[in-house]
């Protein structure tokens, strides 16, 4: 669940917030001054909504303190001040979004899913059961230890478990994982499902034939 830190002195626009997005799934923290909100700051929130216009430490001076301490949050910035100086200022200290006063709930939920997506990599690791894959060092393993996988072999296994639990045809993996390669037959991708289940050992049997079909990889009900 992400974490989302607001920054509002107006107790209303605050609450509806708050309102919206924790009916939308989100861990929201409210703050009613840029002080408090900087006496508090811990780097633990994944999104940052800022008003400008704060009283006593401005919207805009708490955006170039995160800055100065290096914070990485990305912050959407909330205006009244709907003029383009205030946005350009804004953006060019490093916000990565301005929202408009007054704004909708929907406007509200879909400018933060958005910036949460921008920010959130996806994670350079899988796991499923017992196997995991370190998918920038191209690395398998069962059980922590090992697996060598030709280069095929590893990409069939990445298919599998980003569809985990989906039955996968033999077609599937010929466009995926040989594509525009001429002359393969369905047959091919059947011994390179046996080379792998093979080579994953007490892991092969995730890997389920569904007959006159294809394939499933379901850890869920070996274990």
């Amino acid at each position: 669940m992400a974490v989302i830190h607001v920054v509002e002195d107006d107790a209303s626009v605050r609450e509806l917030i708050r309102v919206t997005l924790q009916s939308g799934g989100f861990d929201v923290r409210a703050f009613a001054s840029g002080e408090d909100f900087l006496a508090s700051h811990n780097n633990e929130a994944d999104l940052i909504l800022l008003d400008i216009m704060l009283p006593g430490i401005d919207g805009l001076a708490v955006l170039k303190r995160l800055q100065n301490m290096g914070c990485e949050i990305p912050v959407i910035l909330l205006t009244a001040r709907n003029t383009e100086i205030d946005k350009v200022t804004g953006l060019d200290m490093g916000a990565s979004d301005y929202i408009a006063k007054p704004f909708g709930v929907l406007e509200l939920i879909a400018r933060v899913k958005a910036a949460l997506r921008r920010t959130h990599k996806p994670s350079d690791e899988i796991q499923a059961g017992i196997v995991s894959l370190n998918l920038s060092k191209r690395k398998a393993y069962v059980n922590g230890l090992a697996a060598t996988l030709t280069y095929k072999e590893f990409e069939m296994l990445h298919l599998f478990m980003r569809n985990e639990g989906i039955v996968l045809t033999r077609d599937r993996f010929l466009d995926k994982i040989w594509g525009v390669e001429t002359g393969i037959e369905t047959r091919t991708v059947d011994v390179h499902i046996k080379t792998l289940r093979a080579k994953l050992g007490a892991a092969g049997k995730y890997i389920k034939t569904v007959r006159n079909v294809g394939y499933v990889f379901s850890p869920a009900e070996v274990e």
